[in-house]
């Protein structure tokens, strides 16, 4: 699979900044670089062990956010990065817009919604 991006809008209680997120198939939830988050006045809610793709196992700080796409928008909890974190966008976020990652065209796309 190829390396998708996409650029969005995160809204936090001190403004909000335009970001191009990298779109991550393996992360459930997105990550905002520290200088974004910073801009936009989020405050961390609580923190969370993640593992990583090593399977070394980090400690970061979560906050919440709006994140408006092309397709869609939501609320979301975000993982509040250091500086040289890449804006990635997890798939609770997509979820939330009811948005998967296609493999084979690297587009998002709406998602088969079943009520059951």
């Amino acid at each position: 699979m190829g390396i998708v991006y996409i650029t969005g809008k995160v809204n936090g209680p001190l403004g909000s900044e335009e970001v191009e997120f990298l779109v991550d198939s393996g992360a459930t939830y997105s990550l905002l670089p520290e200088s974004v988050w910073k801009q936009i006045g989020l405050k961390p809610k609580r923190e969370m062990t993640f593992s990583l793709a090593d399977g070394s196992k980090i400690i970061r700080r979560v906050s919440e956010c709006h994140i408006a796409l092309p397709e869609d928008e939501t609320h979301t909890p975000v993982i509040l990065g250091q500086p040289e974190d890449q804006a990635l966008l997890g798939m609770i976020t997509l979820e939330n817009m009811g948005l998967v990652l296609n493999p084979f065209t690297r587009q998002l796309q709406p998602m088969r919604l079943i009520l059951a």
